[in-house]
């Protein structure tokens, strides 16, 4: 039986939304745009969303901010560093980068759903530096090498 871990949150607004899952077998948590008034996001154009909440990841653990798929395929409105990360000793209010890659202006409404966060471990890894790497089929191929 596995141990569930904690995800410690703490609501630095009174209106702030804690995360919600969507489904029981969801992956990610919704997460909620903690704003007073609606913000319109211009074609081309970026912001910081606040969600009104700050947390302390489990250790080893990173947190990842995706986009929601309904908006990127309905309005074009993308996680603009994502899946953006958040560090395990970040303590800070949990933001998200949203821009607008669609044809028309967008309007994000205080509670939207603005995003998902999926929680994924870390592992431990240490850095050595060698002379030269071991080798395989691909080689040095990159972008477009593998095929189409």
């Amino acid at each position: 039986m596995e141990t569930k871990l904690l995800l410690h949150i703490q609501r630095l607004r009174p209106t702030a939304q804690l995360p919600l899952r969507a489904s029981e077998g969801a992956a990610g948590w919704d997460v909620h745009a903690c704003i007073e008034e609606p913000l319109v996001l211009g074609v081309g154009k970026r912001a910081l969303v606040p969600t009104g909440f700050a947390m302390a990841l489990p250790a080893d653990h990173e947190a990842q901010i995706r986009a929601r798929s309904g908006w990127a395929y309905k309005h074009g409105v993308m996680v603009l560093n994502g899946p953006g990360t958040i560090d395990e000793d970040y303590r800070g209010e949990v933001k998200v980068l949203l821009a607008n890659l669609g044809q028309e202006p967008f309007t994000i409404h205080p509670g939207d759903r603005v995003a998902q966060i999926v929680v994924q471990r870390v592992p431990s890894i240490v850095v050595a530096e060698v002379e030269t790497l071991p080798s395989t089929v691909r080689g040095a191929g990159g972008f477009g090498s593998t095929g189409q």
